[in-house]
């Protein structure tokens, strides 16, 4: 035991206690989050994993205590022993905002040279400086907030699946390459040589074969291996739920599925979440929102306005669809005084971005609407084309003519990125549903040959 901490033995975190708690003596430990001296009083907002705690000292505390909590400076690890009171300011924005230490006895367990950050606001630093110094970025507290909810999860998602007969078996980890979605991480076999192990992509040859061995409800919190480019929502390693269940139908695993969301969102974050969720085939995905993972919390759904376009004279229209393709839309409503003509030459450039040839508008901004095919309508064919959308005064028509594939992909990405700019997107809702009927196989619209989806 460190000599500084000899006969001191923490009463529990910091972030524990509460007003059931003043007038008993408690010993905690942590990290000096920050120290403030304000001349016969001096605070310490002592952190550790749980949060944080104030310590106080006073005219009344012994002098050579005092003169050690003077000393103190971040990221000093220390302890410190004392009776819980309830503070006279308090602090509503942290859970122990309403009671302080008044310490009596106080220990420095190791001192810290300055921090190369401030801990509280690591995440405006770059990564270079952080990742060089993790163990300081992961004392930030919401990194710590992370680490603790991947904690929780992991331990809930045990629970529910035992508690559901199901048996938690280890995978080997140096596996033959299996055919997957990315390239395998080898490793080099010392023994074998010019031979290679394959790390997993996911352990679905071996979970199979417990189902054949007759362990009939396998699950693994597997570590996975996947050697692809980094994106927003790829990483080269990660950890999945990994389950697998025999003598089931789709119906049975989907209800296990939605008792576990059910469970681990009221459990982490105090969401109500329905056991039974909604469900929506793939087809009416990709048509109404353009992706298979729409997002249904606002509406602007995709239409598609093929037939009215194919009787106009515009050119850009009418060859698409004469190619097989066909023209979608979709309406912003009371955008007309966001979406500028300047916003509305950047949202196509970011259209362009993303494959699309170009990007029609009608913006309704004023009595007569404005649009930018107008010189290519007969008479009477705008007003029916807002009167199909259902547009009105104030809104704004985004429309796409292409390959029906790419059309609906580059609205699915507009959608996104109109409701973002409208802030539309309601924040601490969530829209959890299946997709179902996911195709095994896609047409090519370019070479018009069968690939794997």
């Amino acid at each position: 035991m460190n000599n500084s901490i000899k006969g001191m033995k923490r009463t529990d975190y910091c972030a524990r206690f509460n007003m059931k708690n003043v007038g008993q003596t408690v010993t905690v430990f942590g990290w000096v989050q920050r120290q403030r001296d304000l001349g016969n009083l001096i605070f310490i907002d002592l952190r550790d994993r749980t949060g944080i705690i104030q310590l106080s000292f006073n005219d009344k505390t012994d002098r050579d205590i005092f003169a050690l909590a003077q000393s103190a400076r971040s990221e000093y690890v220390v302890a410190a022993t004392g009776v819980v009171a309830e503070r006279e300011s308090k602090n509503k924005d942290i859970p122990t905002g309403d009671i302080e230490v008044i310490v009596s006895d106080f220990r420095i367990v190791s001192k810290a040279k300055t921090p190369p950050f401030e801990i509280e606001k690591s995440e405006k630093v770059g990564d270079e400086i952080t990742l060089k110094y993790r163990y300081l970025n992961l004392r930030n507290e919401k990194l710590t907030k992370n680490i603790l909810m991947r904690h929780e999860i992991a331990k809930i998602a045990r629970e529910y699946f035992y508690a559901n007969d199901f048996i938690e078996i280890e995978t080997p980890m140096m596996i033959k390459s299996t055919p997957e979605g990315a390239r395998d991480y080898v490793v080099p076999s010392r023994i074998h040589n010019g031979k290679f192990y394959a790390l997993p992509q996911s352990p679905q040859i071996y979970k199979q074969l417990t189902m054949i061995a007759g362990f009939d409800r396998y699950i693994q919190l597997a570590r996975c291996f996947r050697d692809e480019d980094l994106r927003a929502d790829r990483q080269p390693e990660f950890t999945q739920i990994d389950l697998e269940m025999s003598f089931v139908d789709c119906d049975d695993i989907m209800n296990m599925a939605e008792g576990f969301i059910s469970k681990l969102m009221k459990k982490t974050i105090n969401v109500d979440v329905p056991e039974h969720l909604p469900r929506m085939t793939f087809a009416d995905a990709m048509n109404k929102y353009g992706s298979d993972k729409p997002d249904t919390r606002f509406d602007m759904l995709i239409q598609d306005i093929s037939d009215w376009a194919d009787n106009t004279d515009f050119v850009v229209f009418k060859s698409a669809i004469a190619d097989g393709g066909s023209v979608k839309a979709i309406v912003a409503k009371n955008a007309a005084s966001v979406y500028t003509r300047k916003k509305i030459d950047k949202l196509t450039a970011s259209a362009k971005g993303i494959g699309a040839k170009g990007l029609a508008y009608v913006r309704w901004a004023d009595a007569e609407p404005n649009c930018s095919f107008s010189k290519f309508l007969k008479d009477g064919e705008l007003d029916e084309l807002l009167s199909t959308l259902g547009a009105q005064q104030g809104d704004v028509v985004f429309i796409v003519s292409d390959k029906t594939g790419k059309a609906l992909t580059v609205m699915g990405a507009l959608r996104l990125m109109v409701a973002k700019e409208l802030d539309i997107i309601p924040e601490g809702k969530w829209n959890f549903l299946w997709i179902t009927e996911m195709p095994f196989f896609e047409m090519d619209e370019e070479t018009g040959e069968w690939v794997a989806a």
